[in-house]
């Protein structure tokens, strides 16, 4: 049985003491910034706003079908999930839900639904909400689209009362309490009848009970949010957040040097450099949760068996994989691209996540070696012609293309690399950057391509994105596939991991999906990149990290960023903020002051069109 205690709102007289800890200097936290002036969006005074640059455009504003990291972590801010994790060391806590158990045989799991979450219209957020959202994705393929792998192995989901909600399982599942699902709100979301075309984007303000509520949606321009005076666990201490569209990252810069906006992630380290230096602005450097990796096309397909799209035959055979990665010099990306902000890429999940960290040993891992590489496709039949060029099996020479993120210069930069290596194994290269690479990827019609996702605490999701379930059930359909992998293999060890409890054998089988992922050759993970990202101290007083040591603010697994953040002028306010900082509402997690200076505590694809 697996029991967790419910965790209260804070009271008005834990921030009293607060106040009393912070003056005598006793205290101590994550992440503060010295104080200054806080301004609105358009830089008068009045309601205080805090601005964060995005360079992702939304995919969707329904929970049921947003992917991208920007959109999921919109709907981390706007719908509770039955559990949330501790920005300490993202240990499961109660959300929705206030406690969990389970029965002896793992099949059934009863959650206890909180008694003081409202949605935003002001009616009770219920167990039937809940019921109802996990219902539906049952039942409907289309509201299955985002989150469905959490949902596949449910039998039967109920709400015997407000207060209790019941799920059946078909068998045991290691996810039951991770399951990354925005709960909505069943009297609004009931009158949708076509799931796979409603993208929640026409009617404000969206009904939600998360900290913030949706109020304002201009395609590529912003996101508008505010408080949710309604939050079981206290409002927001910003008087607005939006969430504005950059598509070139110097111009995103340009507006925090102006204080146009608050907060700008994703910095290149000559951005962060450059603003290192700047007054009123700080940057925060740490390990992030993202891997950054090329997936090579394996032969788009539908789970009804036929093939689609355009990528290069040559591709299918596992040698030229084989021989392209060994032609991939990580060292030399994370000195001259990353500069240092970033750490080499071996296995699929990031080391920030070290019980599942994986890495190849021995005879398995493929570190740079270019003479090999050619010796390997000289070996498989691939030969070079008079010019140079490398022929085919079909005589042709070998021509492929790579899809690339114009807003991110990573794949930029790192793309005439891979022209520069590759071309030396007589291998040419197109660098294909587009503003969304959505559509030929969904459709196949690509060799190679930039990706990258952010990992949550516990994996599941990003190993579900590379089974033969997510595929399309037909080339007109979507599907769930990050890259339209389908290995038996894989699949056999997803299923494994699914259903182990037992924390130790979980992680072994985990790191043999690595393993399997990384002999295939579909995936080349080359990199995992710090969280670069910086924010005005004249506008955020003070801001949790997760973790809390050596911690990121922008993709959190939580909405524990955003809505601790204190504005600076509101140091001293009635409304729960503190002039030293602000409490999180779990356990003694605390951000406090450390004089003027500041000191800064050392997951789905981020900058890509991608997930959490």
């Amino acid at each position: 049985m697996v029991m967790v205690t419910k965790v209260p709102p804070r009271p008005a007289p834990a921030r009293r003491a607060l106040r009393l800890l912070l003056a005598t200097g006793l205290a101590a936290g994550s992440l503060v910034v010295a104080p200054g002036p806080a301004q609105a969006e358009d830089g008068k005074s009045g309601g205080t706003t805090l601005t964060v640059a995005v360079s992702q455009s939304i995919d969707s504003l329904s929970p049921f079908l947003a992917q991208k990291l920007t959109s999921t972590s919109i709907h981390r801010l706007a719908y509770e999930y039955l559990t949330n994790y501790d920005p300490k060391d993202a240990h499961t806590i109660p959300g929705l839900a206030t406690s969990w158990k389970s029965s002896p045989d793992k099949l059934t799991w009863t959650y206890t639904i909180r008694k003081d979450s409202t949605w935003s219209d002001g009616q009770r957020a219920t167990a039937e909400d809940a019921a109802w959202t996990f219902d539906k994705m049952m039942t409907d393929p289309d509201a299955a689209t985002a989150n469905g792998s959490f949902t596949a192995n449910f039998a039967q989901v109920t709400a015997p009362d407000p207060e209790t909600l019941v799920i059946r399982l078909k068998k045991p599942q290691a996810t039951m309490t991770a399951l990354d699902v925005p709960i909505v709100p069943k009297h609004v979301w009931e009158k949708v009848t076509d799931f796979s075309k409603f993208n929640n984007d026409k009617e404000f303000p969206i009904v939600g009970n998360g900290p913030f509520v949706i109020t304002d949606f201009k395609v590529d321009q912003y996101v508008k949010l505010k408080p949710n005076k309604r939050f079981w666990r206290g409002a927001p201490k910003f008087d607005e957040l939006v969430f504005k569209y950059y598509k070139d990252g110097d111009a995103a810069v340009a507006a925090l040097q102006k204080g146009e906006v608050s907060f700008v992630p994703n910095l290149t380290p000559a951005q962060a450099a450059a603003l290192k230096t700047q007054k009123n602005i700080k940057v925060n450097d740490a390990p992030g949760r993202r891997f950054y990796a090329l997936a090579t096309n394996p032969g788009a397909k539908a789970r009804d068996g036929k093939a689609f799209g355009n990528g290069h035959k040559a591709l299918l055979d596992p040698e030229v994989r084989k021989a392209l990665f060994l032609a991939v010099d990580r060292a030399t990306l994370v000195d001259k691209v990353f500069q240092g902000h970033a750490v080499e890429g071996e296995g699929y999940i990031p080391p920030r996540f070290g019980p599942y960290f994986w890495k190849p040993e021995g005879a398995q891992k493929r570190a740079y070696d270019p003479a090999r590489a050619a010796q390997v496709l000289d070996a498989a039949g691939y030969r070079k012609n008079a010019a140079g060029k490398r022929l085919g099996k079909d005589g042709k020479p070998l021509d492929l293309r790579i899809l690339c993120h114009a807003t991110d210069p990573n794949d930029k930069a790192v793309g005439k690399y891979l022209q520069e290596w590759w071309g030396k194994l007589g291998i040419g290269l197109k660098v294909e950057c587009l503003d969304s690479v959505s559509d030929p990827w969904a459709k196949g019609d690509y060799d190679l391509a930039f990706d990258g996702w952010s990992v949550n605490p516990d994996p599941d999701y990003v190993l579900s994105i590379h089974t033969c379930g997510t595929l399309p059930a037909t080339p007109k359909d979507s599907g769930a596939t990050d890259n339209f992998i389908c290995d038996k293999e894989f699949d056999g060890l997803y299923a494994q991991q699914a259903v182990e409890y037992d924390a130790a054998k979980r992680a072994d089988l985990v790191k043999r999906m690595q393993s399997r992922l990384y002999d295939t050759g579909y995936m080349n993970v080359m990199a995992y990149p710090n969280a670069l990202e910086a924010y005005r101290t004249d506008q955020i007083r003070s801001i949790t990290t997760m973790p809390e040591a050596a911690g990121n603010l922008w993709g959190q697994d939580g909405y524990w960023s955003w809505w601790s953040a204190v504005p600076t002028a509101r140091a001293e306010d009635s409304g729960g903020g503190s002039s030293a900082g602000v409490v999180i509402g779990i356990g003694a997690a605390v951000v406090v002051v450390l004089g003027l200076g500041a000191f800064l505590g050392l997951r789905r694809r981020s900058t890509a069109d991608d997930r959490e």
